[in-house]
């Protein structure tokens, strides 16, 4: 099996599902966040405010080749598949999968996260707004959409049923 990319909007479970996911697969799991705050020796926070969110993005793209060339499961960052690049090296490297859910689950789950510095520094409006134009976009960088409501492993197996269902 090649990697698998889980993308989808801030709060969505990306990281909890990609634990579970990983183990039912028996294949590693790497939350890219967790991965470019260590490579960076920064928090996202101050990779935000010192460098900037292009340079972010820049550190996103990296990591989702150097991740994908590891294989496994990787937990993207909210703002990774925006990137048509970064969809580019998701299909050169794997599969990506858009774990959809409703915004207002989301934002219960992110609301006051300082480590989230566009849901910190965001009304509920505005996140709502960001969501909305995210969704469309999540769609067509993804492969496949799975719900995210459930248990972590229920939608981890729902997943893994997907993956064995078109071969991966």
């Amino acid at each position: 099996m090649r990697t698998v990319y889980l993308c989808g909007f801030m709060g969505c479970g990306k990281s909890t599902v990609g634990k579970t996911l990983a183990a039912l697969l028996n294949m590693p799991f790497v939350d890219m966040d967790s991965y470019i705050v260590e490579k960076a020796g920064m928090t996202i926070p101050e990779i935000f405010a010192e460098k900037g969110e292009k340079h972010f993005r820049e550190l996103e793209s990296e990591a989702m080749r150097e991740l994908g060339q590891a294989g496994g499961v990787i937990a993207c960052g909210g703002g990774a598949l925006l990137r048509p690049k970064n969809a580019d090296i998701a299909s050169e490297y794997g599969i990506a999968v858009y774990l959809s859910l409703p915004f207002e689950i989301c934002y219960q789950r992110i609301s006051g996260d300082k480590n989230r510095p566009i849901a910190a520094s965001s009304t509920k409006e505005e996140l709502e707004a960001i969501y909305s134009e995210r969704v469309p976009v999540y769609r067509e960088h993804s492969a496949a959409e799975i719900s995210a409501e459930g248990t972590p492993t229920e939608i981890a197996m729902r997943i893994a049923d997907m993956l064995m269902l078109i071969g991966e």
